[in-house]
């Protein structure tokens, strides 16, 4: 059990600016300095046999950049797209490289400043369910936004592979 004073600097070490947006009724932000750009939904091409969270990549001004849904990748109900929905594009740190990666989201709300006083710690589950990609919970407004560690959230060995694909493909295009 952490103590009041490692809560504390935990919650200050994540205060800050956050981009909100929702998933369906949920809420939850990321940290503003990750994002690179919002942009609206377009045509995403698909790549064969990518795991179903990797709706494939879009080309962004001469970048090939994969595109995750969220959505699935937090196990959640598949929705239509709408005019509100949109992607994030964001910066991720892999074995000491910057990858742009897109998400795609409902919509987007606001850029919240989250104070350390807002946010709380993570809820514990028990060691069955996975919550390591959550920095804390930010209570701004009466409502609940659950704060991602965006790289945590998004890393794993399927999408390590997809990123490490469209690298290999940026850098030999380089040559």
């Amino acid at each position: 059990m952490a103590t009041t004073l490692e809560r504390l600097k935990t919650s200050s070490s994540i205060a800050g600016k956050y981009l909100t947006f929702a998933l369906g009724k949920e809420e939850y932000g990321l940290q503003i300095l990750k994002v690179k750009e919002i942009i609206g939904y377009q045509d995403i091409t698909s790549v064969p046999q990518t795991p179903p969270e990797i709706k494939g990549v879009i080309n962004l001004r001469g970048k090939v950049i994969p595109i995750v849904d969220l959505r699935t990748r937090f196990s959640m109900e598949e929705v239509n797209i709408t005019e509100q929905t949109c992607i994030i594009v964001i910066e991720i740190e892999q074995n000491d490289n910057t990858l742009a990666t897109g998400i795609v989201v409902d919509n987007v709300s606001e850029v919240l400043d989250i104070t350390a006083e807002e946010i709380e710690p993570a809820p514990e589950f028990g060691s069955s369910l996975e919550t390591n990609f959550i920095l804390g919970m930010g209570k701004v407004g009466g409502k609940v936004k659950i704060l991602l560690d965006i790289e945590k959230a998004l890393i794993d060995q399927n999408l390590m592979n997809i990123t490490d694909i469209y690298e290999d493909d940026e850098n030999n295009a380089e040559m």
